[in-house]
């Protein structure tokens, strides 16, 4: 998708598995854009950090996809 932007309260799905992600904080470090995921349903489990890419004009979380309408539950 062009244009897509990444931001707190998207819904990110694992690529090859069922498991889905919430965007819970965006921030940048050195030269680079982190996003913090944490697994929807699961408020105690660990977070992620994953660097965001840049890709043109939008941003993309590797291994990882938009859920559809953003609500995947």
């Amino acid at each position: 998708m062009s244009g897509q932007k990444i931001q707190i309260g998207q819904v990110w799905k694992k690529v090859g598995t069922e498991e889905t992600f919430l965007v819970t904080k965006l921030y940048n470090e050195a030269l680079s854009t982190i996003a913090v995921l944490r697994p929807t349903g699961a408020a105690t489990a660990s977070m992620i950090r994953i660097r965001v890419e840049r890709q043109g004009e939008g941003q993309n979380l590797p291994g990882y996809a938009m859920a559809q309408g953003g609500d995947a539950r």
